[in-house]
């Protein structure tokens, strides 16, 4: 069954906006009476029926809830966009069927990107949940400079950064512990500078490596996220 998107639902909007609307009516051919399924990206995935199935603004009345519960953990990505945006629609699509609470891009001295636009991302993002069929929708959150990131962190929080030091560090599976609260800041391919390694350190960022190989900046991120799943698995 096809699932449909609808933030605003608890706040009364019943209706799809026109691009569901008009996927909903005119390319699957809904009709009035049939039942359909929408998620809020809070949590909830609403059973529901249509009542005018306008391809500019399709109603529906709510017949059931199903709320999913919140993992016992949370994953927040700090990251520095490629080049290429391509690879970063790559990235926000898998880590959204992943599982991912939230992706803070930054800006680094050696950023290939100084400009990033949410909006195409934020659509792939909202595909990636409806197709995997999930109820929570990642917040993805305006590029910023780096150290000037102020971290909304608890106490508990594990903060960790994957660069390439002349050290091996643990790795992440090995650094990190269950059911954690978990913030991994990922640089660009030309790697952090000096000042921001040391900027993280003061934030307490734990060094951690990804793997035994140099990975590229996306494929980094989709790697943290994963392994932090399997420590909870």
């Amino acid at each position: 069954m096809a699932i449909f998107y609808q933030p605003n639902i608890r706040q009364g909007e019943h209706f799809l906006d026109s691009e569901e609307s008009r996927h909903c009516a005119r390319v699957l051919r809904k009709r009035p009476g049939d039942t359909i399924q929408i998620v809020d990206g809070l949590g909830t995935l609403f059973t529901a029926v249509i009542r005018d199935a306008n391809p500019k603004k399709c109603t529906f009345d709510i017949t059931d809830e199903h709320p999913q519960p919140r993992l016992d953990y949370s994953i927040h990505l700090l990251i520095a966009p490629t080049k290429n945006s391509d690879r970063m629609e790559w990235m926000v699509e898998k880590l959204t069927e992943i599982g991912i609470d939230a992706i803070q891009f930054v800006q680094c001295t050696h950023s290939e990107r100084t400009v990033l636009k949410l909006e195409r991302l934020q659509r792939k993002a909202i595909s990636a949940m409806k197709q995997s069929e999930r109820a929570f929708l990642p917040k993805l959150l305006p590029m910023v400079p780096l150290t000037s990131w102020k971290p909304m962190t608890t106490d508990n929080a594990q903060k960790y950064i994957a660069h390439l030091g002349e050290e091996p560090p643990a790795d992440l599976f090995t650094a990190s512990q269950a059911q954690g609260e978990y913030y991994v800041l990922v640089g660009p391919e030309g790697d952090f500078s000096q000042q921001e390694i040391d900027w993280a350190m003061d934030q307490g960022f734990q060094p951690v490596r990804l793997g035994h190989f140099r990975l590229r900046t996306e494929t980094a991120g989709l790697s943290a996220c994963h392994t932090l799943h399997l420590v909870n698995v």
